[in-house]
């Protein structure tokens, strides 16, 4: 009797049975006194006759007829009642079958929807969760896959090398302790950046507030990118608003947001481009922002791959070779730092044309996981 179709029968029947007992009960109430009236007035006298055989057998009919008319009232009842618990517990024996499955590990699963009634909405947020949970589940085993795959280059490199110093056949020099120092230096970045980005993503990564200057920031960060842009022939040009308020930000998180963005924009410039850096404030949805623009004139950014640039180790190049780029984090880093500090990160480009990158920091102080 736990069966939420048993009770919802059971309240649906019983709302019908009180309803028909007291329908009956009015009914031969009403009809008895009705007759009596009769009865008076077929008399002389305003005198009520007795009640004959003939009386007495069409009370007695009357009454039969009513119970008989309540008893079909109960059984239909009692069968409406049932289908219609039914129809509600079905749908939802479904959604329950599929949330077993789920369970199970199999995320495909998914429930018609049949109905735009609470049921029917419980079987769509139910199907989105299911979706979201396998997109999440994909995520994951993709995320582990290339976790391994980034950590394997600079081990097995580390790896090789250190077995050819021990087998003599690659000699123990400068040079190769430089190579595995690299190396070395390589993967404890991809694991730093790797904690960074959990730490964020769960709201616990620390900030070390401080009221900073974003001009002199760029300034500096550009400053460490002057051998590669060197090399590259390559211009920048920034226009820095030298209006602009000081903002309460880690320095050493933003840094590394822009260092990202600017690295990313040297890497995909071609020798002799041009790179353009802009600070200027906005103000939108009430708020005040300071916005950062970086804008490259690089091969730009396929409409497909543009949605998942700032997902974790997504990269156009899917050889993914190094020469090419970097591991992959670098922009979800920049998101995830972004976000934490209650700013936003958006991005246009055009196929041929260039890329451009906006930062948005609001120009207040973050007081979520703040260390100063």
């Amino acid at each position: 009797m736990n069966s939420i179709v048993y009770r919802i029968t059971g309240l649906m029947f019983l709302s019908i049975a009180l309803t028909v007992f007291v329908l009956i009960f009015l009914a031969d109430l009403q009809m008895n006194q009705l007759f009596r009236e009769y009865l008076i007035v077929m008399g002389r006298g305003g005198i009520m006759q007795p009640m004959g055989q003939a009386e007495l057998t069409f009370l007695a009919s009357v009454h039969q007829s009513l119970i008989w008319v309540g008893a079909v009232l109960l059984l239909i009842g009692l069968a409406a009642s049932y289908f219609l618990a039914r129809s509600i517990t079905v749908r939802l024996r479904r959604i329950s079958v599929a949330a077993e499955e789920i369970e199970k590990g199999n995320f495909q699963q998914r429930v018609p929807i049949e109905s735009k009634d609470e049921v029917g909405h419980l079987a769509e947020i139910f199907n989105r969760m299911a979706k979201t949970l396998e997109n999440n589940m994909n995520l994951r085993r993709q995320l582990l896959a290339n976790i391994a795959h980034e950590l394997r280059t600079p081990l097995a490199i580390i790896k090789g090398h250190l077995e050819g110093m021990l087998d003599g056949v690659i000699n123990m020099n400068r040079e190769e302790v430089n190579s595995l120092h690299e190396e070395t230096i390589r993967l404890n970045r991809l694991i730093t950046d790797l904690r960074d980005l959990s730490l964020a993503e769960v709201g616990q990564l620390s900030l070390h507030m401080q009221l900073t200057n974003i001009n002199q920031l760029i300034t500096r960060t550009i400053q460490l990118t002057k051998t590669t842009i060197e090399e590259k022939k390559i211009t920048v040009v920034c226009n820095l608003d030298n209006k602009l308020p000081e903002i309460t930000v880690d320095a050493d998180r933003i840094s590394q947001v822009f260092y990202n963005i600017f690295v990313n924009a040297l890497r995909y410039t071609h020798d002799e481009g041009d790179i353009k850096v802009t600070t200027s404030s906005e103000k939108s949805t009430g708020q005040e922002w300071l916005k950062i623009t970086v804008a490259d004139n690089g091969p730009g950014i396929a409409p497909a791959d543009l949605p998942y640039i700032f997902d974790h180790f997504y990269r156009s190049e899917k050889s993914r070779d190094r020469k090419s780029g970097g591991s992959g984090l670098g922009l979800a880093i920049v998101k995830q730092l972004v976000e934490f500090h209650g700013g936003r990160v958006a991005v246009e480009s055009t196929p041929g044309a260039g890329t451009i990158f906006y930062l948005y920091l609001p120009c207040r102080s973050v007081t979520t996981n703040v260390k100063f």
